[in-house]
């Protein structure tokens, strides 16, 4: 029996759960993931999407600044890490992360998106002046700074508390933490891949803190490398139930992995077919995260467009210049203009909407 453009009678169970505005249940998540009905699910994503969001659909105005890539922890699916002194390492000084900001005064950018590696040398103090240097030349931009691995890290090198060194990020100007550094939550799959890295336990811990002290956070999962599907649906549940405990996520960004000069290259990645499922389900899974984000850079401009139609309600931003997708071998522009990607939005059939960092309206 076909249900409102369903045709897996797997899904219908779950459609009844759906449309009572009812939370899902880990084998939900599975079933959703074995289902041969892509338009089924998206379907199902799309009530959820239309419920919370209507036919809006976000983006802002941004700019990328990835500061150093030289790490300490030599994850095996990251093309962008360095050691010291390897070839292609390389670190901004803060004359060279002003000048940066300084290129673009005169645009109209909303928010500056800060990452990069743990640094083994760089101390606390670089990344408060980092901060309060922008924050001089930009007061009026939204900081969204430092993955939860990299705070941890900024924490043991100060020998401080998270909490501790989250207080004086936020002094120095710090406005909200990126989602990134989550990859996978499964304990077989970062024992091989990312051994040295923060715990799922830490990066949850440092996210809470984050928002105990008024500070939002995204969250993303890396998918598409060595994880089972059960695996990215204990992911999802993890996520939800901090934000039962908290509230603070802002946006939930599912990261296609890219294997082009990792440790896994000879990897294919997720399909298309994978990624817009998996954006899909994580608007079903995530009931109490408002916003689920296309990262264009990751997905291209054209699948992102499509997942506007799969439950997503946000493709991010301009960008401007972005380094880490792109030395993993995305093949995707630096940037987009808003114009395109406000008509990328409108030929999906959405309404484009101008968000700051904390999906405020920006006037047009």
């Amino acid at each position: 029996m076909v249900v409102s453009g369903i045709q897996d009678p797997q899904l219908r169970p779950i459609y009844e759960k759906v449309a009572a505005g009812q939370r899902l249940a880990p084998e939900d998540g599975c079933t959703l993931f074995a289902s041969p009905d892509l338009l089924g699910v998206g379907r199902l994503a799309q009530m959820v999407k239309e419920r919370l969001h209507g036919r809006k659909a976000f983006y802002i105005y941004n700019q990328h600044i990835n500061y150093s890539n030289i790490c300490v922890n030599g994850c095996k699916f990251c093309a962008f890490g360095r050691k010291a002194g390897d070839p292609g390492a390389y670190e901004m000084s803060l004359k060279d992360i002003f000048a940066k900001v300084e290129e673009r005064l005169h645009e109209p950018i909303t928010e500056i998106h800060i990452v990069g590696g743990c640094h083994p040398d760089l101390a606390l103090d670089f990344y408060l002046d980092m901060l309060k240097g922008i924050k001089a030349r930009r007061p009026d931009v939204h900081l969204q700074a430092f993955t939860a691995v990299e705070v941890a890290h900024l924490a043991k090198q100060a020998n401080l508390t998270v909490a501790d060194t989250l207080a004086a990020l936020k002094e120095a100007g710090l406005g909200s933490l990126p989602g990134g550094g989550a990859e996978v939550f499964s304990a077989r799959v970062r024992a091989s891949l990312c051994p040295e890295k923060l715990s799922p336990e830490g990066w949850l811990e440092v996210a809470k803190t984050a928002h105990r002290q008024g500070l939002n956070t995204n969250a993303t999962m890396l998918y598409g490398h060595m994880e089972t599907v059960a695996e990215r649906v204990e992911h999802l549940v993890r996520l939800r139930e901090a934000q039962d405990e908290t509230g603070g996520f802002l946006a939930f960004i599912p990261l296609a992995f890219h294997p082009a000069n990792t440790g896994l290259s000879d990897l294919a990645g997720p399909s298309a077919i994978d990624d817009l499922k998996t954006l899909a389900i994580s608007r079903l899974m995530l009931d109490n995260i408002p916003h689920i984000k296309a990262f264009w850079v990751m997905l291209g401009p054209k699948l992102s467009q499509i997942s506007l139609c799969f439950g997503v309600d946000d493709v991010d931003g301009t960008v401007m210049e972005e380094r880490i997708t792109h030395m993993a071998g995305a093949q995707t522009p630096q940037g987009l203009s808003r114009t395109q990607l406000q008509g990328l939005i409108r030929e999906a059939g959405c309404e484009p909407v101008e968000r700051d960092t904390l999906y405020r309206v920006i006037a047009a």
